[in-house]
């Protein structure tokens, strides 16, 4: 029996139902000998009822029964997610993915592995619907979402949705919602070349802090600042264009612009960017903790957020060439390597860009137009070979193996590109200056399960 000792970090999780914990602990109460999951719905206990196990196997063991709202034999990394939920989580995601819209049952079943007949199985046992009906609700669902919120036409949306035809859209929308297409959208909307969707978030949001540190940041060609919004080149699979971030803090969500060559990874793209911006976190207990923790050493600023990178081969790059150099010297080495291996793009609406160079663009280049050790540039070289190579180049915990790559260059992806919220960024050069201004250290244990957001809070002491 693997009991958690550091009740703390895992009381503050609890509390927050922050679903970035789900599956890495498990809550048991004493009084209903219940146990459950950190984003369970029911009302959270008294913690001296309580007790953290590590496995749900372990809550098991000491006598307590799964419960049947939220499901803990499903959690991420337990038995029953390791077994058939496997199968049929990665069956969702490819069908969101699009699996459906480009194949057949049986394209996705032998993708999977499975006979088309378990396939269905699983579905009648998980959802009590097939796979082809629950991708065509899946579509609507998301055309209905575009139809209230983009200036897009029908027409493009019923292909961003993943239909081959309008008529074809159309009926779906009728047989899943009752509803047609223009009835969702209710008013004639003006046609604009980008498409327009809300990321909604809990307040607050500090988004001038946001700005500033990606501005301080930009790589020229990929990324520009446009008044009070954040712009980028982006890449998803084949698709390639553009977004434009700005908040509007009245109505409490980031208005995303998208500019693509297709939407066929619309949705994909959309989830992306709440990832990236930090949108979900739970901020509101992650602020009552930490500004508890922290002040009056400090000028506590609410609603900070963790700006993230596009991608993890993005952020290791940019990882690697700011090791041991100044914020304005990695963006000088970063802007270079782009300058030289990106991949060259034109858009009437915001001129000549560029788009990050891909692994393959660096594998086997020499990198000699790098002014700084061989030694660094070899590290990129390896990385891009990690990337090319490895089944699962995005788990950065791998990346300790890669010759060059140490701990404060693995713990800084983790924090901007997986978007970890509990790394502490030891060792760091900022952190050390901005510890040296307090008269006293804050408790790191203390901030736990938060400590990014510590990182990026004596960050902005600087």
């Amino acid at each position: 029996m693997a009991i958690i000792q550091d009740r703390k970090s895992c009381e503050r999780a609890r509390n927050a139902r922050d679903a970035r914990f789900d599956g890495l602990f498990f809550i048991a109460v004493k009084t209903t000998k219940i146990y459950c999951r950190p984003i369970c719905p029911a009302g959270p206990p008294l913690e001296k009822n309580v007790e953290y196990h590590d496995t749900a196997i372990s809550a098991a063991q000491a006598g307590y029964r799964p419960c049947m709202r939220c499901r803990p034999d499903s959690a991420p990394q337990s038995c029953a997610w390791r077994g058939t939920q496997t199968t049929f989580q990665r069956a969702l995601e490819l069908i969101q993915q699009g699996a459906l819209q480009e194949g057949t049952i049986q394209d996705l079943s032998d993708r999977l592995g499975i006979s088309d007949r378990y396939l269905r199985e699983l579905f009648e046992t998980n959802l009590g619907t097939s796979p082809k009906k629950y991708a065509i609700y899946q579509q609507c669902l998301f055309a209905k979402r575009l139809l209230h919120e983009s200036l897009l036409p029908i027409t493009q949306i019923a292909f961003a949705s993943g239909f081959k035809s309008v008529r074809r859209f159309n009926e779906a929308m009728q047989q899943q919602l009752n509803l047609s297409p223009s009835q969702i959208r209710k008013s004639d909307k003006s046609v604009e070349n980008d498409l327009q969707l809300k990321l909604y978030y809990r307040p607050p949001f500090a988004w001038q802090h946001s700005l500033s540190f990606l501005a301080k940041r930009v790589i020229p060609g990929i990324e520009w600042i446009e008044g009070e919004s954040y712009c980028r080149t982006i890449r998803y699979d084949e698709t390639s264009g553009y977004l434009k971030l700005t908040n509007n803090p009245v109505d409490n969500y980031l208005k995303l612009s998208l500019h693509l060559d297709d939407y066929r990874h619309l949705n994909q793209i959309t989830q992306r960017a709440r990832e990236v911006f930090d949108v979900d976190a739970p901020i509101q207990g992650i602020d009552s903790h930490l500004q508890a923790l922290l002040e009056p050493e400090l000028e506590y600023l609410e609603g900070l957020r963790i700006p993230g990178i596009w991608d993890t081969f993005e952020a290791g790059v940019r990882a690697i060439l700011g090791q041991q150099v100044s914020v304005k010297q990695a963006m000088n080495l970063v802007t270079v390597f782009v300058d030289e291996l990106g991949e060259d793009r034109s858009w009437d609406t915001v001129g000549d860009k560029k788009l990050f160079p891909l692994p393959s663009q660096v594998v086997g280049h020499s990198l000699d137009f790098f002014k700084m050790p061989q030694s660094r540039k070899d590290t990129i070289r390896r990385l891009a070979e990690h990337f090319q190579s490895s089944p699962t180049p995005d788990d950065v915990d791998q990346w300790g193996d890669i010759k060059g790559i140490g701990p404060w260059t693995v713990n800084y992806v983790k924090i901007r590109g997986s978007k970890d919220p509990n790394i502490w960024l030891a060792g760091d050069a900022g952190i050390n200056n901005a510890l040296k201004s307090l008269s006293q250290t804050p408790d790191i244990e203390e901030a736990k399960p938060w400590l990014s957001y510590l990182t990026f809070h004596l960050w902005n002491q600087l």
